[in-house]
């Protein structure tokens, strides 16, 4: 499938005052994919490569979160993970779906804690993938996100730090993600997530801490790459350790992007998790 702009583009909806953009394919249970964060990032450039497999026993939703992708973007909001709870749960509601399975990505993956944290009526069970946790020394993929001028050359630059195998970065991709970085109010989005850089010093990221996920009562499936340079691999153990009905998967010779980079081993594992009473 293309990684064009022009194929983010999907439905939209009108979702906590935000013009939302979003895919939705496939019939039966709901199943919502949530993005990461990151200049230029949508649902599409995240998932387009498994929705037409999904779909094919799913219901699959695959939005572009307030403040990312093509849904639109306010001056005047501030976006912060309880805001992003109210406009998943928004965009649950206009599209009907009361009770879904939440798949996250980095970013997409604490806001699906954080729906089951908030919401748990709403969520059935959380696959989290490449997902941040506790506190960690910024990481050189973090800090090239966090640092990015648009440019050609800057987006290649900082895409080559999430895969294992740098091939699966192409021209196409880094167009896309260079003409989506460009949005007014997209990379300020983005650095609303992320601690200002500390010069000579430290910056510290900060996840949810491991104590309160202890409060999580759905399923949860972990999957990370173990030579991810964007979320230390050690955040998979400690989401794991902490969730009380978690099982952990981590792949080997694999980055940030284990969607793509492990495409079947990917989907075989969300199949059996689903499928699990």
């Amino acid at each position: 499938m293309s990684n064009g702009y022009e194929s983010a583009r999907g439905n939209t909806v009108m979702a906590l005052g935000h013009e939302s953009n979003y895919h939705d394919c496939g019939e039966g249970d709901p199943v919502i994919l949530l993005h990461g964060s990151g200049p230029g990032v949508s649902a599409w450039s995240n998932w387009g490569g498994v929705m037409p497999q999904l779909a094919s026993r799913y219901r699959v939703v695959a939005p572009d979160i307030a403040g990312f992708g093509l849904t639109e973007i306010k001056s005047s909001v501030r976006y912060n993970i309880k805001f992003w709870v109210q406009h998943l749960l928004a965009l649950m509601d206009e599209l009907s779906i009361e009770k879904a399975i939440l798949v996250g990505n980095s970013f997409g993956g604490a806001l699906s804690m954080a729906m089951a944290l908030s919401n748990p009526d709403r969520v059935d069970r959380i696959v989290l993938m490449g997902t941040p946790c506790g506190e960690f020394q910024i990481t050189d993929g973090l800090r090239c996100a966090l640092e990015y001028e648009p440019s050609i050359e800057n987006m290649e630059e900082m895409l080559s730090l999430f895969p294992f195998d740098k091939s699966l970065i192409n021209k196409e991709m880094i167009e896309a993600r260079h003409q989506a970085s460009i949005r007014p109010g997209a990379h300020e989005a983005f650095r609303s997530l992320m601690p200002p850089p500390q010069e000579g010093g430290k910056t510290i990221v900060r996840g949810f801490p491991p104590k309160t996920l202890e409060q999580i009562t759905c399923k949860a499936l972990v999957i990370h790459g173990r030579d991810d340079r964007v979320v230390p691999p050690a955040c998979a153990e400690k989401i794991f350790n902490a969730i009380p009905d978690a099982q952990l998967h981590m792949f080997g010779q694999c980055g940030h992007w284990v969607q793509s980079e492990k495409q079947q081993g990917f989907l075989n594992l969300l199949s059996n998790f689903f499928d699990e009473d």
